[in-house]
């Protein structure tokens, strides 16, 4: 009986190996989701923002509306984790809770993954959570219901929460931005984008803020979808890096996380860039560092303001 090797040959053995090789990365990457973090907001641009906005130094803000005991042995379900800077706070925050944390991104899960510890992350969607009903005390969602159907949100939490349960979905309000002289854009930063040919916006192509709702359409939205003891609260943050109450290394990370939101969002596009737009970029953040480290302040900040809604299922 001849060989597989001696029926076709060397040469044809090759490409069928090429093929099946080519197949199998193709297979591969549909099974993977990398929407969100190569076309919408890149990886280290989410963390980064995130992990100041949960820093520890505003915890006060959202205990005060979370309303959960810190020392209770609790099972949390973060819904649409992103990266994982919420989850690793909520770590940190309830350290006896047992966090599960789920995104359809898989860039993201797999970067928490390797970077985040004491928290199990998944891949899951909102709409059809992989759980069983009736499995978490608390379900948590930060800037994730305006992007999901409204019918689907709701009710696959109130399913897998328990009786009792608590419902908190936090969503990003208008905040004030004002920019540092040094970090306004470059002019090689804007021959980059206006040589960015017209199209579908990403944002429309891939479903973003499709479902928007109002500060009082939110909590109405929540108790028409069934929970009860409805309440709102709002956590303001400030990221200014000259205040004197943040220390050196939280100025620092404010104005990184800044230059990763630039450099992601030019990366994001795919299309053609020359390195002078990356240069001109980071030349400009390492200015802004400069100032900062020689006492030069600029006063530019960043004040988000974030909605909490909370209700009970």
């Amino acid at each position: 009986m001849l060989s597989l090797y001696g029926m076709l040959g060397k040469p044809m053995i090759y490409i069928i190996f090429i093929i099946c090789n080519i197949r199998r990365k193709v297979v591969c990457r549909l099974e993977m989701n990398n929407i969100w973090s190569e076309y919408v907001q890149g990886i280290m641009t989410l963390y980064l923002s995130r992990k100041l906005r949960f820093d520890d130094i505003f915890f006060e803000q959202y205990k005060s509306v979370f309303q959960l005991d810190p020392e209770a042995k609790i099972k949390i379900l973060e819904i649409g984790c992103g990266p994982g800077a919420l989850a690793e706070a909520l770590h940190r925050w309830y350290p006896k809770a047992e966090i599960t944390a789920i995104d359809r991104d898989s860039s993201f899960i797999s970067f928490a993954q390797n970077n985040i510890a004491g928290v199990t992350f998944l891949e899951g969607d909102a709409t059809r959570l992989p759980f069983a009903d009736n499995t978490f005390d608390v379900t948590i969602s930060n800037t994730v219901q305006e992007h999901v159907e409204p019918t689907a949100f709701w009710g696959e939490q109130k399913r897998v929460l328990k009786s009792g349960g608590v419902c908190l979905c936090l969503s990003a309000r208008k905040g004030l931005h004002c920019q540092a002289p040094c970090l306004e854009m470059t002019k090689e930063e804007k021959e980059f984008w206006e040589s960015i040919p017209q199209s579908e916006s990403e944002l429309d192509k891939y479903g973003v803020c499709r479902y928007p709702m109002t500060e009082a359409e939110l909590p109405a939205s929540m108790e028409e979808n069934g929970f009860y003891d409805v309440t709102t609260g709002y956590a303001v943050i400030n990221l200014t890096p000259d205040a004197r109450k943040y220390s050196a290394r939280m100025a620092e990370l404010m104005i990184e996380a800044k230059r990763q939101n630039d450099l992601e969002a030019i990366k994001s596009v795919h299309h053609e860039y020359d390195e002078k737009v990356i240069n001109a970029v980071n030349a400009k953040y390492d200015e802004r560092l400069r100032l900062y480290h020689e006492g030069i302040k600029q006063w530019d900040t960043s004040i988000s303001l974030t909605m909490i809604v909370r209700g009970i299922k």
